[in-house]
């Protein structure tokens, strides 16, 4: 533990509020999802309606201006996370939530494509609701409950991320793609109202002054734990990434009837997600009893075991299932990290390593894809799972390796 007496008091008792903020925050994080992954069914129509006409350059425009956020996001996730630490985490979630109002209603509003990446970029350097939220969330519950907290804040994120793209896929035969827009910047306005008003946040001077004074990553004693559980969050990110780029091709192998395809994929994509949503504060609660290291340790291992045989399934409705419960023991991941990174750093400090881990989730989410894409198309498909599972289990070892000897938990 690296707290001052002060801070882990604080920590150990957690905020007056905390139950009413996580549930704000598990609002407004679900909203703001919901809100920023409806585009996903319509963002190639979107950018062929604002003048793009080649179908080659309709796909490298739209992977641009969705990526464009992430980009951003993961420079500047450090930066919110810091100043969050110095002038309060609830107002960086205002500022998020306002500045997203904005830049996505703006985006019904736009006249080219550069302005609609120019848009998703500020998207990336102004939002981060979710991410604020869990800084919020980790540094407010008690200690001996935040893995649950941060599992069922995860679970409003994850199931964000599966409702949006169903909403963005009705919404615009009825109201049209600019009128979606406009409606997504509604629900994170309503969202900026919540946690304008109804989140509370005990202010620390002693707090702010330590912030100041911290050296943020010079802080840490042991920064070993605190490296593993950004690989981790990198790792985590990849593993679930990296079959994206190949899903189609490799769902398509298995399904005679190829009318089918785009939909079993679609279901593959989702089966993941959805076991993470029911397991994410399950898995939460076994690490706050038994301990985030052993939890982590094992679900990496458990994952990387299940990839093996994705790569030699004969039928979809297999690959279906592996991925659900691949999901499944993925879902205790990202709360697990945001613990132990809260508990192995000094409260001044936390918003600023819980920020670099977000940036480090981004480059796994980037680099997933990218390097699926690449081991698919030159080595095989098979190829990607089974490199996953190196990466997956090389993580596990790692975490064990790491975790601190001297106590069950952390």
């Amino acid at each position: 533990m690296t707290d001052t007496p002060m801070d882990a008091a604080d920590a150990a008792a957690g905020s007056a509020y905390w139950k009413r903020n996580l549930t704000i925050s598990l609002i407004g994080s679900f909203t703001t999802i919901v809100a920023m992954t409806l585009l996903l069914p319509f963002l190639p129509l979107y950018v062929e309606e604002l003048g793009v006409s080649d179908h080659a350059a309709i796909v490298q425009w739209s992977g641009i201006a969705y990526g464009a956020t992430f980009f951003a996001a993961a420079f500047v996730a450090p930066l919110w996370g810091r100043l969050g630490d110095i002038y309060g985490r609830k107002l960086m979630l205002v500022r998020a939530s306002l500045g997203m109002t904005i830049a996505i209603s703006l985006m019904g509003m736009a006249g080219s494509i550069w302005q609609l990446v120019a848009l998703r970029l500020f998207v990336g350097l102004a939002g981060g609701y979710s991410s604020g939220s869990m800084v919020l969330v980790a540094t407010q519950t008690p200690k001996d409950r935040s893995a649950w907290a941060l599992g069922m804040l995860s679970s409003g994120i994850m199931a964000g991320n599966l409702v949006g793209p169903l909403i963005g896929g009705a919404l615009p035969p009825i109201i049209g793609i600019r009128g979606t827009f406009l409606a997504a910047g509604g629900i994170i306005f309503l969202a900026f109202l919540a946690t304008t008003f109804l989140i509370k946040e005990e202010k620390s001077p002693a707090r702010k002054k330590a912030a100041k004074a911290s050296g943020g990553w010079a802080s840490i004693p042991d920064k070993g734990p605190v490296i593993a559980m950004l690989l981790t969050g990198l790792l985590l990110m990849l593993a679930n990434m990296s079959i994206e780029p190949i899903i189609t091709v490799y769902v398509a192998d298995l399904v005679e009837d190829q009318a089918r395809v785009t939909m079993i994929a679609g279901i593959v994509m989702s089966a993941a997600a959805l076991g993470s949503i029911l397991s994410a504060s399950r898995l939460g609660k076994l690490a706050d009893r038994i301990g985030h290291w052993p939890v982590i340790a094992g679900a990496l291992a458990v994952a990387a075991l299940l990839l093996i045989p994705q790569a030699f399934v004969t039928e979809s409705w297999q690959l279906i299932a592996l991925r659900f419960l691949m999901g499944i023991a993925l879902g205790g991941l990202l709360p697990c990290i945001s613990a132990v990174i809260r508990h192995s750093v000094p409260d001044s400090a936390a918003g600023g390593i819980l920020g670099l881990s977000v940036s480090s989730q981004y480059v796994g989410q980037v680099a997933g894809p990218v390097l699926g894409g690449f081991v698919g198309g030159h080595i095989g498909m098979r190829a990607v799972f089974l490199g996953t599972c190196v990466l997956l289990m090389s993580g596990a070892a790692f975490a064990w390796l790491v975790r601190p000897r001297n106590s069950d938990k952390p």
